[in-house]
Protein backbone atom coordinates (compact mmCIF):
# COMPACT_ATOMS: atom_id res chain seq x y z
CA UNK A 1 0.00 0.00 0.00
CA UNK A 2 1.26 3.46 -0.93
CA UNK A 3 -0.44 5.58 1.76
CA UNK A 4 -0.18 9.36 1.82
CA UNK A 5 -2.08 12.08 3.67
CA UNK A 6 -3.66 15.30 2.41
CA UNK A 7 -6.66 16.33 4.50
CA UNK A 8 -9.52 18.15 2.78
CA UNK A 9 -9.39 20.99 5.30
CA UNK A 10 -11.64 23.31 3.28
CA UNK A 11 -14.46 20.77 3.07
CA UNK A 12 -17.42 21.48 5.37
CA UNK A 13 -17.26 17.91 6.65
CA UNK A 14 -13.71 18.38 7.90
CA UNK A 15 -14.57 21.71 9.49
CA UNK A 16 -17.49 20.20 11.43
CA UNK A 17 -15.12 17.51 12.69
CA UNK A 18 -17.63 15.16 14.31
CA UNK A 19 -16.03 12.02 15.74
CA UNK A 20 -17.27 8.42 15.40
CA UNK A 21 -16.46 5.03 16.88
CA UNK A 22 -15.24 3.04 13.90
CA UNK A 23 -17.13 -0.23 13.45
CA UNK A 24 -16.46 -0.95 9.80
CA UNK A 25 -15.44 0.16 6.32
CA UNK A 26 -17.47 1.01 3.23
CA UNK A 27 -15.92 0.48 -0.22
CA UNK A 28 -17.08 2.95 -2.86
CA UNK A 29 -16.10 3.55 -6.47
CA UNK A 30 -16.53 6.90 -8.15
CA UNK A 31 -18.66 5.98 -11.16
CA UNK A 32 -16.68 8.33 -13.41
CA UNK A 33 -14.13 7.65 -16.13
CA UNK A 34 -11.18 9.30 -14.40
CA UNK A 35 -8.62 7.21 -12.46
CA UNK A 36 -6.50 10.24 -11.52
CA UNK A 37 -6.33 11.21 -7.85
CA UNK A 38 -5.93 14.88 -8.73
CA UNK A 39 -9.57 14.93 -9.84
CA UNK A 40 -10.63 14.51 -6.21
CA UNK A 41 -7.63 15.35 -4.01
CA UNK A 42 -5.96 18.75 -3.94
CA UNK A 43 -4.10 20.98 -4.09
CA UNK A 44 -1.14 19.43 -5.90
CA UNK A 45 1.51 18.20 -3.49
CA UNK A 46 4.06 17.58 -6.22
CA UNK A 47 2.86 14.01 -6.78
CA UNK A 48 -0.80 14.44 -7.68
CA UNK A 49 -0.40 16.81 -10.61
CA UNK A 50 -2.45 19.93 -11.22
CA UNK A 51 -6.22 20.04 -11.55
CA UNK A 52 -6.90 22.74 -14.13
CA UNK A 53 -10.65 22.54 -13.51
CA UNK A 54 -10.16 23.13 -9.79
CA UNK A 55 -13.01 20.69 -9.07
CA UNK A 56 -11.26 18.59 -6.43
CA UNK A 57 -12.99 17.99 -3.09
CA UNK A 58 -10.87 20.34 -0.99
CA UNK A 59 -13.60 22.95 -1.01
CA UNK A 60 -16.69 23.53 1.10
CA UNK A 61 -19.18 21.68 -1.09
CA UNK A 62 -17.59 19.86 -4.04
CA UNK A 63 -19.78 20.20 -7.12
CA UNK A 64 -22.35 21.82 -4.80
CA UNK A 65 -22.78 18.61 -2.77
CA UNK A 66 -22.16 17.75 0.87
CA UNK A 67 -19.71 14.93 0.21
CA UNK A 68 -16.43 13.84 1.78
CA UNK A 69 -14.66 10.51 2.22
CA UNK A 70 -11.77 9.30 4.33
CA UNK A 71 -9.58 8.29 1.40
CA UNK A 72 -9.24 7.94 -2.37
CA UNK A 73 -7.38 5.26 -4.32
CA UNK A 74 -6.16 6.00 -7.82
CA UNK A 75 -3.26 7.17 -9.98
CA UNK A 76 -0.60 9.76 -9.29
CA UNK A 77 0.73 12.02 -12.03
CA UNK A 78 3.43 9.45 -12.90
CA UNK A 79 0.81 6.73 -13.37
CA UNK A 80 1.63 4.80 -10.18
CA UNK A 81 -1.10 3.87 -7.71
CA UNK A 82 -1.56 5.41 -4.29
CA UNK A 83 -4.00 5.88 -1.44
CA UNK A 84 -4.59 9.40 -0.12
CA UNK A 85 -6.12 9.78 3.32
CA UNK A 86 -8.36 12.86 3.17
CA UNK A 87 -10.07 12.81 6.60
CA UNK A 88 -8.95 11.54 10.01
CA UNK A 89 -10.13 7.93 10.19
CA UNK A 90 -12.32 8.58 13.24
CA UNK A 91 -14.02 11.66 11.79
CA UNK A 92 -17.58 11.28 10.53
CA UNK A 93 -17.55 11.37 6.74
CA UNK A 94 -20.25 12.19 4.21
CA UNK A 95 -19.95 9.16 1.97
CA UNK A 96 -22.85 6.72 2.34
CA UNK A 97 -26.00 8.73 2.88
CA UNK A 98 -28.67 7.03 4.96
CA UNK A 99 -31.49 4.50 4.79
CA UNK A 100 -34.51 3.48 6.79
CA UNK A 101 -32.33 1.99 9.55
CA UNK A 102 -29.85 4.83 9.93
CA UNK A 103 -26.64 6.11 8.36
CA UNK A 104 -23.45 4.22 7.66
CA UNK A 105 -21.65 7.55 8.09
CA UNK A 106 -22.11 7.20 11.85
CA UNK A 107 -20.15 3.97 12.13
CA UNK A 108 -17.98 3.32 9.06
CA UNK A 109 -14.90 4.67 7.35
CA UNK A 110 -15.61 5.26 3.66
CA UNK A 111 -13.15 5.38 0.77
CA UNK A 112 -13.51 5.79 -2.99
CA UNK A 113 -11.67 3.88 -5.69
CA UNK A 114 -11.26 6.11 -8.73
CA UNK A 115 -12.81 4.28 -11.66
CA UNK A 116 -11.55 4.34 -15.23
CA UNK A 117 -13.63 3.41 -18.27
CA UNK A 118 -14.04 -0.11 -16.79
CA UNK A 119 -12.01 -1.66 -19.60
CA UNK A 120 -8.48 -1.73 -18.16
CA UNK A 121 -7.91 -5.05 -16.37
CA UNK A 122 -4.42 -4.08 -15.21
CA UNK A 123 -5.64 -0.90 -13.54
CA UNK A 124 -8.52 -2.74 -11.91
CA UNK A 125 -6.13 -5.35 -10.51
CA UNK A 126 -3.86 -2.67 -9.02
CA UNK A 127 -6.73 -0.65 -7.55
CA UNK A 128 -8.38 -3.80 -6.14
CA UNK A 129 -5.15 -4.86 -4.47
CA UNK A 130 -4.51 -1.37 -3.06
CA UNK A 131 -8.04 -1.31 -1.64
CA UNK A 132 -7.58 -4.72 0.00
CA UNK A 133 -4.28 -3.62 1.54
CA UNK A 134 -5.91 -0.45 2.87
CA UNK A 135 -8.75 -2.45 4.43
CA UNK A 136 -6.31 -4.90 6.02
CA UNK A 137 -4.32 -2.01 7.50
CA UNK A 138 -7.49 -0.36 8.84
CA UNK A 139 -8.68 -3.66 10.32
CA UNK A 140 -5.42 -3.84 12.24
CA UNK A 141 -5.71 -0.25 13.44
CA UNK A 142 -9.30 -0.62 14.67
CA UNK A 143 -9.36 -4.34 15.60
CA UNK A 144 -11.97 -5.18 12.97
CA UNK A 145 -12.86 -8.66 11.71
CA UNK A 146 -12.89 -8.36 7.90
CA UNK A 147 -15.47 -11.10 7.45
CA UNK A 148 -17.61 -10.07 10.40
CA UNK A 149 -21.23 -9.30 9.62
CA UNK A 150 -21.47 -5.78 8.20
CA UNK A 151 -17.83 -4.89 8.87
CA UNK A 152 -16.46 -4.45 5.32
CA UNK A 153 -19.29 -3.69 2.92
CA UNK A 154 -19.81 -2.19 -0.50
CA UNK A 155 -22.06 0.85 -0.84
CA UNK A 156 -24.68 -1.36 -2.49
CA UNK A 157 -24.62 -3.68 0.52
CA UNK A 158 -25.16 -0.72 2.84
CA UNK A 159 -28.28 0.11 0.85
CA UNK A 160 -29.55 -3.47 1.21
CA UNK A 161 -29.01 -3.19 4.95
CA UNK A 162 -31.01 0.04 5.13
CA UNK A 163 -28.07 2.19 6.27
CA UNK A 164 -26.97 3.81 3.00
CA UNK A 165 -28.34 5.49 -0.09
CA UNK A 166 -29.28 3.57 -3.24
CA UNK A 167 -26.00 3.04 -5.13
CA UNK A 168 -24.57 0.02 -6.93
CA UNK A 169 -20.87 0.60 -6.34
CA UNK A 170 -18.48 -1.08 -6.40
CA UNK A 171 -20.35 -4.23 -7.46
CA UNK A 172 -20.88 -3.09 -11.07
CA UNK A 173 -17.09 -2.83 -11.49
CA UNK A 174 -15.95 -5.82 -9.45
CA UNK A 175 -18.23 -8.27 -11.26
CA UNK A 176 -16.78 -7.30 -14.65
CA UNK A 177 -13.56 -9.03 -13.57
CA UNK A 178 -14.97 -12.03 -11.72
CA UNK A 179 -14.80 -10.41 -8.29
CA UNK A 180 -17.40 -9.46 -5.68
CA UNK A 181 -17.40 -8.25 -2.08
CA UNK A 182 -16.99 -11.76 -0.68
CA UNK A 183 -13.86 -12.38 -2.76
CA UNK A 184 -12.62 -8.95 -1.67
CA UNK A 185 -13.20 -9.67 2.01
CA UNK A 186 -11.38 -12.99 1.55
CA UNK A 187 -8.29 -11.24 0.22
CA UNK A 188 -8.38 -8.80 3.14
CA UNK A 189 -8.67 -11.69 5.61
CA UNK A 190 -5.73 -13.47 4.00
CA UNK A 191 -3.63 -10.30 4.15
CA UNK A 192 -4.36 -10.03 7.87
CA UNK A 193 -3.23 -13.62 8.34
CA UNK A 194 0.05 -12.79 6.65
CA UNK A 195 -0.70 -14.91 3.61
CA UNK A 196 0.19 -13.52 0.22
CA UNK A 197 -3.09 -13.01 -1.67
CA UNK A 198 -3.82 -14.68 -4.97
CA UNK A 199 -2.18 -13.01 -7.97
CA UNK A 200 -4.25 -10.02 -9.04
CA UNK A 201 -3.19 -10.12 -12.72
CA UNK A 202 -4.79 -11.10 -14.99
CA UNK A 203 -7.78 -9.67 -13.19
CA UNK A 204 -10.31 -11.55 -15.30
CA UNK A 205 -9.36 -14.83 -13.62
CA UNK A 206 -11.18 -15.81 -10.40
CA UNK A 207 -8.55 -15.32 -7.68
CA UNK A 208 -5.61 -16.91 -9.47
CA UNK A 209 -4.41 -20.51 -9.14
CA UNK A 210 -4.38 -21.12 -5.39
CA UNK A 211 -6.54 -23.68 -3.59
CA UNK A 212 -9.63 -21.97 -2.23
CA UNK A 213 -12.13 -22.75 0.51
CA UNK A 214 -15.80 -21.93 -0.09
CA UNK A 215 -18.72 -22.18 2.31
CA UNK A 216 -21.50 -24.31 0.83
CA UNK A 217 -25.01 -23.63 2.11
CA UNK A 218 -27.04 -26.00 -0.04
CA UNK A 219 -27.02 -28.62 -2.81
CA UNK A 220 -30.15 -29.15 -4.91
CA UNK A 221 -31.37 -31.32 -7.73
CA UNK A 222 -33.25 -28.40 -9.28
CA UNK A 223 -31.64 -25.08 -10.10
CA UNK A 224 -34.74 -23.14 -9.06
CA UNK A 225 -34.23 -24.28 -5.46
CA UNK A 226 -30.58 -23.26 -5.56
CA UNK A 227 -31.61 -19.85 -6.88
CA UNK A 228 -34.05 -19.43 -3.98
CA UNK A 229 -31.26 -20.06 -1.45
CA UNK A 230 -28.91 -17.79 -3.40
CA UNK A 231 -31.50 -15.00 -3.15
CA UNK A 232 -31.79 -15.49 0.63
CA UNK A 233 -28.01 -15.29 1.02
CA UNK A 234 -27.78 -12.13 -1.05
CA UNK A 235 -30.64 -10.54 0.90
CA UNK A 236 -28.45 -10.89 4.00
CA UNK A 237 -25.63 -8.99 2.32
CA UNK A 238 -23.45 -11.91 1.17
CA UNK A 239 -22.40 -12.63 -2.40
CA UNK A 240 -23.14 -16.19 -3.50
CA UNK A 241 -22.54 -18.30 -6.59
CA UNK A 242 -24.21 -21.42 -7.98
CA UNK A 243 -21.96 -24.19 -9.25
CA UNK A 244 -23.07 -27.40 -10.95
CA UNK A 245 -21.45 -30.75 -10.18
CA UNK A 246 -23.15 -33.61 -12.00
CA UNK A 247 -26.89 -33.31 -11.34
CA UNK A 248 -26.48 -31.08 -8.27
CA UNK A 249 -26.62 -27.30 -8.10
CA UNK A 250 -24.52 -26.07 -5.17
CA UNK A 251 -24.83 -22.64 -3.52
CA UNK A 252 -21.48 -21.40 -2.25
CA UNK A 253 -20.33 -18.26 -0.45
CA UNK A 254 -16.85 -16.74 -0.21
CA UNK A 255 -13.49 -17.82 -1.61
CA UNK A 256 -10.70 -18.00 0.96
CA UNK A 257 -7.03 -18.92 0.80
CA UNK A 258 -7.14 -20.10 4.43
CA UNK A 259 -9.52 -22.67 5.85
CA UNK A 260 -9.83 -20.73 9.13
CA UNK A 261 -11.40 -17.75 7.34
CA UNK A 262 -13.97 -20.00 5.66
CA UNK A 263 -14.75 -21.50 9.09
CA UNK A 264 -15.39 -17.99 10.46
CA UNK A 265 -17.84 -17.22 7.66
CA UNK A 266 -19.52 -20.61 8.15
CA UNK A 267 -20.11 -19.73 11.80
CA UNK A 268 -21.81 -16.48 10.78
CA UNK A 269 -24.00 -18.26 8.24
CA UNK A 270 -24.99 -20.92 10.78
CA UNK A 271 -26.20 -18.18 13.12
CA UNK A 272 -28.28 -16.88 10.19
CA UNK A 273 -30.00 -20.26 9.86
CA UNK A 274 -28.01 -22.10 7.17
CA UNK A 275 -26.45 -25.55 7.22
CA UNK A 276 -22.86 -25.19 6.06
CA UNK A 277 -20.13 -27.33 4.55
CA UNK A 278 -16.59 -26.22 3.66
CA UNK A 279 -15.66 -27.12 0.08
CA UNK A 280 -12.05 -27.16 -1.05
CA UNK A 281 -11.71 -25.90 -4.62
CA UNK A 282 -8.47 -26.84 -6.36
CA UNK A 283 -7.17 -25.03 -9.47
Amino acid sequence: MNLKTLFLTNNECYKIGKKITVKGIVVHSTGANNPNLRRYVGPDDGLLGGNTNNNHWNQARPDGRQVCVHAFIGKLADGSRATYQTLPWDMRGWHGGSGEKGSVNDTHIGFEICEDGLTDAAYFAEAYQEAAELCAWLCRQFSLNPIGDGVIIGHFEGYKRGIASNHGDPNHWFTKYGRNMDTFRAVVADLLDGVKPAPAVPAALPLGNQTLFRVQVGAYGQRVNAEATEAKIKALGHDAIITQEGNLFRVQVGAFGRRANADDLAAILKKQGFDTLIKEVKP
